[in-house]
């Protein structure tokens, strides 16, 4: 069984013009996206990879597209999408919208501090974290490198520490490895701190080496380690081979392929098919 922590697409009305303005920044990379970014062109990969469920994640740009974004994932918040909501930070709704998340039936908040232009131990980040725990939503933030801006990194694994460090209580997921491409600040930092604290593994394949991975992996627990692809930006197939390749036991790669993303999203079953 596979599910998948993070996953992305649109409202069918914009995804052209989203997939399109995306793609531009993320071809500095090579990276292509393998769906069209709808929700049916979602569906359509994660049943060609034989994804049981996935956590859709989208991200409020803007101040103003909190409560659209939220009311159209709390549509697809049926029992294979497991979907979070978005908040923005300079919203002057932003504690009432992360109410409102909690009363929709969202799963948690996902943050990307590149796109909403914070960092990830602002000060004003802290109240907002705080909220979050308090109403048990965990919180996914984009770590480490992004495209968008590559020579200022938002959320860094010391910075990410810190914040981490002043709502301890929360429930923290960070992208990418707890880094993309910021792996060695990953071990000196994040892995083996004690807490809610859980890295995904989302995009990583082929940009970490095994043996670098192994070692975070064992440093910080396999139960606290999430599968995931970040589709439409990788297909789960690479991530999937990845884990199933590094020298961990079964019962390891079956936390993070699966039994760690049930326990954190308090769910019992996931449906086997789409």
């Amino acid at each position: 069984m596979y599910i998948d922590f993070h996953v992305h697409a649109f409202a069918d009305n914009i995804a052209e013009r989203a997939m399109s303005k995306l793609s531009a920044t993320a071809e500095k990379t090579g990276i292509m996206p393998v769906t069209d970014g709808t929700i049916d062109g979602l569906k359509n990969k994660l049943s060609e990879c034989d994804i049981s469920g996935a956590v859709l994640l989208p991200v409020a740009t803007k101040p103003s597209q909190q409560k659209t974004i939220n009311n159209w994932a709390a549509s697809y918040n049926n029992g294979f999408f497991y979907s979070f909501g978005s908040v923005h930070p300079l919203a002057e709704d932003v504690y009432e919208e992360i109410e409102r998340i909690k009363g929709l039936g969202l799963y948690g908040i996902k943050l990307h501090p590149d796109y909403q232009n914070f960092y990830v131990d602002d000060n004003i980040m802290i109240p907002i974290y705080k909220k979050c725990a308090e109403l048990d939503l965990p919180v996914l933030i984009h770590s480490g490198y992004d495209p968008l801006s590559p020579d200022n990194i938002h959320c860094m694994p010391d910075a990410a520490a810190r914040a981490f460090d002043s709502v301890p209580d929360m429930t923290m997921i960070l992208a990418h490895g707890g880094g993309m491409y910021k792996w060695d600040l990953v071990e000196e930092y994040l892995a083996g701190k004690k807490g809610n604290l859980f890295f995904d593994v989302s995009v990583i394949a082929g940009q970490i080496s095994p043996e670098q991975l192994t070692r975070i992996i064992k440093k910080h627990g396999a139960d606290r380690i999430l599968f995931g692809s970040d589709c439409p930006w990788d297909t789960p197939l690479n991530e999937i081979k990845m884990i199933n390749d590094l020298s961990i036991s079964d019962e390891d790669k079956d936390l993070i392929f699966y039994k760690n993303s049930k326990k954190l999203l308090g769910i019992d079953t996931v449906s086997q098919h789409i």
